[in-house]
This record gives structure tokens, C-alpha cells and sequence, in this order.
């Protein structure tokens, strides 16, 4: 299976062997994969429209498997990037900019997969906080 749009994130969920995570990383990614086309060709298809409530998905898969207590709290700085990110891919989604896209598509990966890894992480630090 090639991922295109969340390596880092569906890596991280395969380690762990969380399915439900990784099951909704796949499906979000198969819908960037769309979107992405649609971006590319011009097109305000479905697949531009269905890209947002996939990536809220995924964020819900996410929050299940970190634990509502880490993401609310400890996990709170990861899950303002998470929110920032999407909010970042959203409006690329809907400035219709492929570049814009493929960029906010990076941070976005790249803030769900340090999510992920750093709730599991023991013991869990803070965003920036690094071991002495």
C-alpha cells in the first residue's frame, strides 16, 4: 500500500499497531489523493468537499487513540498544531492552490504522526521539551 499524503502518520499508527488509527489515516489519504487531482485539474468536485470531514475523522481517530486525558492536557500543545495545520490545508483547499496544499499536506502529516509517537512516548513530554 503507497500513501501519498500521510506517510509519516500512517507509519507511526502501523508501529503501534493502532488499526482504527491506521484504518483512518489510509481512507483520509486516499481522499487527499482526490483532492489532489480535483486541485490539479481545476475542478470543484465532491473530493474537494470531502477532504474536510475525513481530516476531522482523522483527528477524532487520533484524540481515541492518544486518550482524551493526554490530548486535552499534556498532548494540549500537539493538538493546537494538529488544528492549526488542518486549518492551514483547509484554506489551501479552498484558495483551489496545489502548492499551498502540498505544503499544509507536510505540516499537517507531520503534526498528526508527532502527535501520535509522543502520547505513546514514555515518559510523554511537551511540545519542544527535550530530554536533558
Amino acid at each position: 500500500m503507497k500513501v501519498t499524503f500521510l506517510p509519516l502518520t500512517v507509519d507511526a499508527a502501523r508501529k503501534l499497531g493502532a488499526r482504527p488509527l491506521l484504518d483512518q489515516a489510509v481512507r483520509t489519504d486516499r481522499a487527499a489523493a482526490e483532492c489532489w487531482t480535483a486541485l490539479l485539474a481545476g475542478c470543484g468536485t465532491a473530493a474537494r468537499r470531502d477532504l474536510g470531514p475525513q481530516l476531522r475523522r482523522l483527528s477524532e481517530a487520533t484524540s481515541m487513540q492518544v486518550g482524551s486525558r493526554w490530548w486535552f492536557a499534556e498532548g494540549a500543545g500537539h493538538r493546537k498544531r494538529v488544528a492549526g495545520a488542518q486549518e492551514n490545508l483547509e484554506e489551501a483547499i479552498a484558495d483551489g492552490d496545489g502548492q499551498e496544499f502540498a505544503l499544509a499536506f507536510v505540516g499537517y502529516d507531520h503534526a498528526m504522526a508527532s502527535a501520535v509517537v509522543c502520547a505513546n512516548s514514555v515518559p510523554a513530554r511537551k511540545v519542544g521539551e527535550h530530554r536533558a
